[in-house]
């Protein structure tokens, strides 16, 4: 299966890449490597949720965010290399959570993106990942998913 019909079978769709809200374009490639901007929560351009984890968001919320942040990803991926089967591999995962003090889940919350490129890529989706709590996020969205992905 190619990662469009996986995504096909999952019942989901790439949304449009979502524009970016500074001055940055959602994905560079140098080389063989793609590296997208930190992608937000965002569905219909609009925030999905705001808060933070721990504090208005579960855990669960929080890995849900991530999903579509990852999706976001996706999106910005296609957009630079055309067809997401170029992608040989997701490399290097970084998840920012915006995080109660006391919050420590950020890796259960970082799931929610990894799980979705497993998913999407199988075995080439399967990276190094960094999760990170953060004060805050633009917009106040609770997550912010960026990759760096090897392309064929």
């Amino acid at each position: 299966m190619t990662p469009e019909e996986r995504l096909e079978a999952l019942g989901l769709t790439l949304p449009e890449v979502p524009k970016p809200v500074a001055a940055y374009v959602p994905a560079v490639r140098t080389g063989d490597l793609v590296y997208t901007s930190g992608q937000v929560p965002l569905v219909d351009g609009k925030p999905a949720r705001t808060g933070k984890l721990g504090a208005e968001l579960t855990t669960e919320e929080g890995a849900e965010m991530a999903r579509i942040c990852g999706l976001n990803v996706l999106a910005a991926l296609k957009s630079e290399v055309g067809d997401l089967g170029r992608i040989r591999r997701i490399v290097k995962v970084v998840v920012f959570v915006a995080s109660d003090p006391a919050f420590s889940e950020q890796p259960k919350v970082g799931n929610g993106a990894s799980e979705l490129f497993a998913e999407v890529f199988g075995e080439a989706g399967k990276h190094a990942r960094s999760a990170v709590g953060v004060s805050a996020l633009p917009l106040d969205v609770p997550v912010e998913v960026e990759v760096i992905a090897e392309v064929a």
